[in-house]
């Protein structure tokens, strides 16, 4: 009972998630390079408008979060979804916190504000939220999809490790560049590199991020075998689109396009792959089998 009616909230998350990114994206875009039409607005605009942009990123980061957070607890279980989501927001703390700390695995940067309270003075709470969201539907998108070749178990787990690890760094390519450098920028390199001013190594530790959080999730994962047959991908799906697209908007408002083709290359080329082989196969016979009701059932 308490599933059903979770079933819309997350779609409702998901939607709000990506309005969220649309009114982001005029304010980075259209507002805040047009100071006088800021000024223009009166006294209680000015509020408003000082507040969305303090926590604009904070919410449509939240609001990601929550729409994987309920689709992974009702669409597999709550083991999956903690055992996934614990390590994702684990590790990738910790990385976060050596990067801004040490340079070491992305380069050095630093965060600015805009972005949520930061733990330990270095690392926004709402980071971790985003490697756990994008994470695990770059993971999954993969997962799903390899499922339907007729290859050994711990092939098509490795193989979503590799390219949820490369879905994911491919989503980086395109907005990392932009975000550093936008008109009010939410982190800046203080390692200036050869990448539209970001460092090889940054793409490095994102792909190794992502391959050490999905490697303990799989592990997890094992204990307890999951059907993939049948699982639906429009969240995680429509969760990485919707950010990809809003790195690709930006990138595109910044001049950047050579980070978009290679995202395109390496990120959204794959990820149709995998959905379309996720929908090789597909009959009713196949949704009314006992592994598929007994996994949507957990």
């Amino acid at each position: 009972m308490f599933k059903e009616i979770l079933r819309e909230k997350e779609g409702y998350f998901l939607i709000s998630h990506v309005i969220a990114m649309i009114f982001g994206l005029a304010g980075l875009l259209l507002v805040l390079p047009h100071p006088q039409f800021i000024a223009s607005l009166p006294p209680i605009g000015q509020t408003a408008f000082r507040w969305s942009m303090m926590g604009g990123g904070v919410v449509y980061m939240i609001l990601g979060w929550a729409a994987i957070a309920i689709y992974a607890y009702r669409q597999l279980s709550t083991f999956h979804w903690l055992a996934f989501m614990i390590p994702a927001l684990g590790i990738s703390l910790t990385s976060e916190l050596l990067g801004t700390s040490t340079g070491f695995p992305f380069g050095a940067y630093h965060y600015l504000s805009g972005l949520g309270y930061k733990i330990s003075g270095l690392v926004p709470f709402t980071i971790p939220l985003s490697w756990f969201y994008l994470g695990f539907s770059s993971y999954l998108v993969a997962r799903v999809g390899l499922n339907k070749l007729a290859i050994n178990s711990w092939l098509k787990d490795l193989g979503a490790i590799i390219f949820g690890a490369l879905l994911l760094t491919s989503w980086d390519f395109v907005l990392d560049p932009a975000m550093s450098q936008t008109t009010v920028p939410f982190w800046l390199w203080d390692q200036p590199g050869e990448f539209f001013g970001m460092p090889y190594q940054n793409f490095a530790g994102w792909f190794g991020t992502g391959v050490v959080f999905m490697t303990v999730a799989t592990i997890f994962w094992r204990l307890k075998p999951l059907n993939f047959d049948n699982i639906p991908l429009t969240i995680p799906a429509g969760v990485y689109i919707g950010n990809f697209g809003f790195a690709m908007i930006m990138s595109i408002g910044a001049g950047f396009y050579v980070p978009i083709l290679l995202g395109i290359l390496l990120g959204i080329l794959p990820l149709i792959v995998f959905l379309w082989l996720a929908n090789q196969g597909n009959t009713e016979e196949d949704n009314s089998s006992p592994e598929t009701l007994a996994s949507v059932s957990q």
